[in-house]
């Protein structure tokens, strides 16, 4: 019996072997996939840099010119201070202001890039990405850019939790203080 096989060998042969053998691995999620890129990006940036920076020498000031270094491909109009349209959710027209990184899309690369960092090899105790200053940097980004759109970004309060006894007594009954300064 013949087979369709070029090679004369069965289905199932050792030619069927070697080419399950060259499938490429699963495909990797588009988070990963986008680490993966991110991670590329960050290890190119510090191969440019004069002298080139290794990665265990990498610290949170590399990270931070990194971002700045960024926002030369931003998308998002941020106004400066003297623009018309500063402070407007909905500017009227076109204006000069510099284009940046939208802070939603820093805040993201640094959790990506964190991630990367450790499973590299990197120790979470000197992660540049989880510095203190990084998430002061992107606190900084966020509210100049709601302020430069006249968008208000509150930061939301921790409700308090009451006692117990509070919550029984509900809001009808003064406290004991009142009480007492009554002189009742």
């Amino acid at each position: 019996m013949m087979s369709n096989d070029p090679g004369g060998q069965e289905a199932g042969g050792p030619s069927r072997s070697a080419e399950q053998q060259q499938q490429p691995p699963a495909q990797l999620s588009r988070y990963e996939s986008q680490k993966r890129r991110d991670w590329n990006t960050f290890g190119q940036y510090l191969r440019n840099q004069r002298p080139p920076v290794g990665l265990p020498q990498c610290n949170y000031t590399h990270v931070l010119d990194f971002l700045r270094y960024l926002d030369q491909f931003g998308k998002t109009k941020v106004h400066v201070q003297g623009c018309v349209f500063f402070g407007q959710p909905e500017p009227a027209g076109p204006c000069s202001c510099p284009l940046r990184q939208a802070w939603g899309s820093l805040d993201a690369l640094i959790g990506r890039l964190r991630a990367a960092y450790e499973e590299n090899g990197g120790a979470a105790e000197t992660n540049p990405f989880a510095n203190g200053a990084i998430r002061v940097y992107l606190r900084e980004v966020r509210e100049s850019q709601a302020k430069a759109r006249g968008i208000p970004y509150k930061k939301k309060k921790k409700k308090k939790k009451r006692k117990a006894s509070d919550r029984d007594q509900g809001t009808m009954m003064p406290s004991n203080s009142s009480f007492q300064s009554s002189g009742i």
